[in-house]
């Protein structure tokens, strides 16, 4: 038997049919213009100039800017002469790529774009993400005008310096010259975040940065991953190795929460990775000043900078000081810390949990919380205490240095210490 529609049944499968191709359409419209992307090569003017620009028009638009190929120099290959600005909600897409700061640069390479000189109240950003694909490398200049922290006086000979007993120095080629600021700052850091929420950081290279690689002040739920750095404490230039100081790898400041640094491997002249508040009686206490190393404000602002809720996984490093370091004073604190899975070679720890030195003693307590396992390394201990510590465990740990103590106690008593469980540790 034939049965034909009603002209209602009609109608409404005929709306529907329309509908459908509206959707189909609106999809393939959405789908086209997630395939426009913003490179630099659509702007003119300097390396710089033309990555801010492709920075600016995605910013708000499609929020990502691609980075491979440089039409101009027809390499793959990006020269910078000042700091690239970071706002909210962007990622910048590294493709096969090098970013390199030129020789006439001082400044950082990437920088949130909320802070910097002369900002003393710096907003929030959100949302910022550095994500490379294949083979990157960003890389400090050939020959730095400055390196070090904000401590370091500047010289072209760091050997003779330091011969003559002038241990705070670092090489920079804007020694001695009038008018140049002849101590190294935040500007040293190759890539500097602050007041941030929702960081993320994966698969690039790092190599000679003119101070720490990375530096988180302020910032909160970040993703530092898959990150391989060359930072050694000395550099080739002109023919001859000289002295940069300060070549951490990655360090977190005041008040950074939740971070997950992960899968870090390589060389650093300076502590690997630091958990640092330090000084709060120095230098800049408001914050956007050039005669400091960090950005923001030094000032204590209560507990919203601690430090807290971080898990560092998969370390393989190499250097002159520490793999990880953790130092606090005596009003801050710096708790539930897990790191699993470090193997060091160097200088002196694998870990220092509490070092003094930078400010007032840290007080009872304050660092707590501190629980490492997989542990192994060599240099004058695996782990050295030199705070009283509470509620912290090193579990599973391979020590084959040449000190006579996997876990030493300096300048403090092992009784200063508060419930610390040492175990499965092995001198080899």
């Amino acid at each position: 038997m034939i049965t034909t529609e009603s002209p209602l049944v009609r109608l409404y499968h005929m709306t529907m049919l329309i509908f459908a191709l509206f959707l189909l359409n609106s999809c393939l419209s959405t789908n086209d213009s997630h395939n426009v992307k913003i490179t630099p090569n659509q702007f003119d003017g300097t390396d710089t100039e033309r990555i801010q620009q492709a920075i600016d028009a995605a910013a708000g638009n499609m929020n990502k800017v691609f980075i491979s190929f440089n039409q101009l120099n027809g390499k793959h290959e990006w020269i910078l002469d000042s700091a690239l600005l970071l706002p909210s909600d962007l990622t910048i897409v590294l493709d096969n790529c090098t970013l390199q700061l030129s020789d006439s640069c001082r400044d950082n390479l990437f920088r949130s774009g909320n802070v910097g000189a002369g900002i003393t109240k710096p907003a929030w950003r959100e949302n910022i993400r550095v994500i490379g694909i294949g083979d990157v490398h960003l890389k400090g200049a050939n020959n730095p005008r400055s390196t070090g922290d904000g401590h370091r006086t500047l010289t072209l000979d760091p050997a003779a310096e330091k011969n003559a007993g002038n241990w705070r120095v670092s090489y920079g080629s804007d020694a001695d010259k009038e008018g140049m600021k002849q101590k190294g700052d935040w500007r040293n850091i190759m890539i500097l975040m602050s007041y941030v929420h929702h960081f993320v950081l994966k698969n690039v290279t790092i190599e000679n940065a003119h101070g720490w690689a990375v530096s988180c002040e302020r910032t909160t739920d970040a993703d530092i991953s898959d990150i391989r750095l060359n930072c050694p404490e000395t550099q080739i230039i002109a023919g001859r190795p000289v002295f940069i100081a300060n070549r951490d790898g990655i360090n977190l400041r005041h008040g950074c929460k939740n971070f997950r640094i992960n899968n870090i491997s390589g060389v650093t002249g300076d502590d690997f990775i630091a958990l640092s508040i330090l000084g709060l009686d120095a230098e800049d206490p408001i914050g956007g000043s050039i005669h400091s190393t960090m950005v923001s404000s030094k000032a204590w602002r209560g507990i919203e900078d601690n430090t807290e809720n971080v898990f560092i996984t998969n370390i393989v490093c190499q250097s002159s000081t520490r793999g990880v370091a953790i130092r606090a004073n005596d009003q801050a604190s710096i708790h539930h810390v897990f790191v699993d899975g470090l193997r060091f070679r160097g200088g002196y720890n694998a870990m220092l949990i509490g070092g003094k030195g930078y400010g007032k003693d840290s007080q009872p307590g304050k660092i707590h919380n501190i629980h490492a396992m997989n542990i192994s390394g060599d240099g004058q201990s695996l782990i050295q205490i030199e705070e009283a510590i509470a509620d912290c465990s090193i579990t599973q740990g391979v020590f084959w240095g040449k000190g006579d103590q996997i876990v030493q106690h300096k300048k403090i008593d092992a009784t200063e210490t508060t419930n610390v469980l040492l175990k499965n540790l092995v001198h080899l």
